[in-house]
């Protein structure tokens, strides 16, 4: 065995292997060279190396997702750091425990014109729950026998160690991200043959927070009088919340559920696609009644962020009397109009509420699901007159997905297709909408595939695959991994989204036309490549394109530019119906 000489490299491999972090994404480098060899040399820890850290930060973020634990970065000192934070973020606004761990150089070393430095300190200060400051160790390098340095040492090296527990801990008790920030002096490859390092553990707190009967009786009493309450799911991790609880609210005739695909919730009385019941009633003639006859008087929500920006637009122009949300960390005023905050988990919350709750007598939930199943009829005689299209193929991939598949959404329009169809209970369906960006999409779900035993399925855009496609840049990708790429040659989102399509060089800086193609990536990283140019071709590609292989598959399929858009809009026009 190898560990660095430099003893706060150890401490650092140390602590992270104590507090059962099994995986580490290693982006090559110098300066890091002491984090390298202690976490590629430790029995426990499985490490990875990705070249791009971007990429590597989405992968880590992928295998985080998976796992519910954290999983480390570590990459060397300078712009290699920066790389890391759309990750970063996703992961603050996603719940998802990363730790981050960042060589550096000593401070005297930086403004002062040396290569590769920048001001790392508390570098992610707006979107990191813990940033530790490791002090540099020349001091502790220094046998001494003179009281004072030894002393200097001493403090020096438990300051170090309090701060990484600090920093694990908080990963650990809040699922997020943290920065720990080590400076090394030279020379950084010197190595002894044992870890030989005893550090301060100080061991996480997983706290629960739980309401007596007499601080819920007050909005259990609320909630049995009101005759609309509408309950939304954001995204939820599969199995996130008991089913007794589901059906207990499936039950009740004043309750409607919404959720979405990224919820990962089923119960067949929920309404599993909010823009299909809230699209057609924007243009309907009758708007404004029926809105009424949807504005709930309590909404309670859980879960992480929302995908529809029609309900949204719904509830923040028709507020409820009251919004509640259920969250142990957080609570966005998503619909400006949240007036009380649960903290604690949505398994505790309900044990503890539903018993004080009644079931209340309404025409409410009878009402909405006799809209949704005309809403579903029409549906189904949209997807039969439409032509070749995004939405056409997606009608093609949603009954060919295979069970218990983990399925992964590409942002912007796919992710918005996706939420128009009902898909299989047993897929267990991500999508970074933390921030809600396409980058490191792709990242993101290789990371899920090399985390899981089950097959992975990456669903994207083109814009968001070329984008990222150095997610492929690596050795792990097992052979199960597959990728449909929906190709319309641009950014599709623009063209649906509201806005002049006629505003000058829109197709350059806004839709961003192009005429790439994903077959020489394909061949560059060993992927076997699919094509599609029609309805037919998707189904006959489809047909194989999940059987077993040597080789990860990436299909194509390629829709016409001008199109997509009039498709999906009109297909609200033609719901209301």
């Amino acid at each position: 065995m190898k560990y660095s000489k430099i003893p706060v490299a150890r401490s650092v491999v140390a602590l992270c292997a104590a507090k059962d972090i099994k995986h580490v994404v290693i982006s090559p480098g110098s300066r890091n060279a002491p984090l390298t060899i202690g976490f590629t040399h430790h029995t426990e820890i499985t490490p990875y190396s990705i070249v791009d850290e971007r990429c590597a930060a989405f992968f880590a973020l992928g295998m985080a997702q998976q796992l519910g634990k954290p999983v480390a970065l570590v990459c060397t000192s300078g712009s290699a750091l920066l790389n890391y934070y759309p990750a970063i973020a996703e992961a603050f606004y996603s719940d998802i425990p990363l730790v981050i761990i960042s060589a550096d150089r000593p401070v005297e070393r930086i403004d002062i014109g040396d290569g590769q430095t920048i001001r790392q300190k508390n570098v992610f200060q707006n979107h990191i729950l813990y940033s530790a400051n490791l002090y540099s160790e020349l001091v502790l390098e220094k046998e001494s026998s003179d009281p004072k340095l030894q002393q200097k040492q001493f403090e020096a090296q438990k300051h170090n160690e309090r701060e990484v527990n600090l920093a694990l801990n908080k990963a650990i008790e809040e699922k997020g991200p943290v920065h720990i920030n080590v400076p090394f002096y030279e020379p950084l490859y010197d190595t002894v043959e044992n870890i030989d390092v005893q550090p301060l553990q100080i061991y996480p707190e997983l706290k629960e927070r739980h309401y007596s009967k007499k601080q819920l009786q007050y909005y259990a009493e609320e909630w049995n009088r009101a005759k609309r309450k509408m309950v939304i799911v954001g995204v939820a991790q599969p199995n996130a919340v008991e089913q007794k609880f589901l059906e207990r609210l499936a039950e009740d005739p004043s309750v409607i559920v919404f959720t979405e695909t990224t919820s990962n919730i089923h119960q067949e009385e929920f309404f599993t696609r909010i823009d299909t019941i809230i699209g057609p009633i924007e243009k309907d003639e009758r708007r404004q009644e029926l809105f009424k006859k949807l504005q709930p008087d309590i909404l309670l929500t859980f879960g992480g962020m929302i995908v529809s920006k029609k309900i949204k637009s719904f509830l923040r122009n028709n507020n409820p009397k009251h919004h509640w949300h259920i969250d142990s960390k957080k609570a966005y005023n998503t619909f400006f109009c949240l007036n009380k905050h649960f903290e604690t988990d949505v398994n505790s919350f309900f044990s503890e509420f539903l018993p004080l709750t009644e079931r209340t007598e309404s025409e409410y939930g009878g009402f909405w699901k006799a809209v949704r199943r005309k809403r579903q009829a029409r549906h189904e005689e949209y997807m039969t007159q439409i032509p070749y299209s995004d939405l056409k193929a997606m009608l093609e991939i949603v009954p060919k997905v295979p069970q218990d598949t983990i399925v992964h959404f590409g942002n912007s329009s796919v992710i918005r297709y996706a939420q128009l169809f009902q898909w299989h209970p047993s897929l267990k369906v991500f999508c970074n909408r933390g921030t809600s960006g396409i980058d490191g999409s792709v990242s993101t779900s290789v990371g899920a595939a090399v985390t899981s035993d089950e097959p992975v399925l990456m669903i994207t855009g083109d814009l968001s695959f070329f984008y990222d496609s150095n997610a492929l840049w690596n050795n792990y990708i097992p052979s199960n991994f597959r990728i449909i790429v929906l190709n319309n040659q641009g950014g599709g989102i623009f063209r649906i989204l509201p806005g002049n399509k006629n505003t000058e060089n829109f197709d350059k800086y806004f839709e961003t036309v192009h005429d790439m193609n994903a077959k020489p990536i394909c061949d560059q990283y060993n992927f076997e490549y699919y094509r599609a140019n029609s309805q037919e071709e998707v189904h006959e590609n489809l047909r194989d394109f999940f059987d077993e292989s040597g080789q990860p598959k990436l299909l194509e399929i390629f829709t016409p530019r001008k199109i997509n858009d009039e498709v999906l809009l009109e297909y609200f026009n033609f719901m209301k119906s």
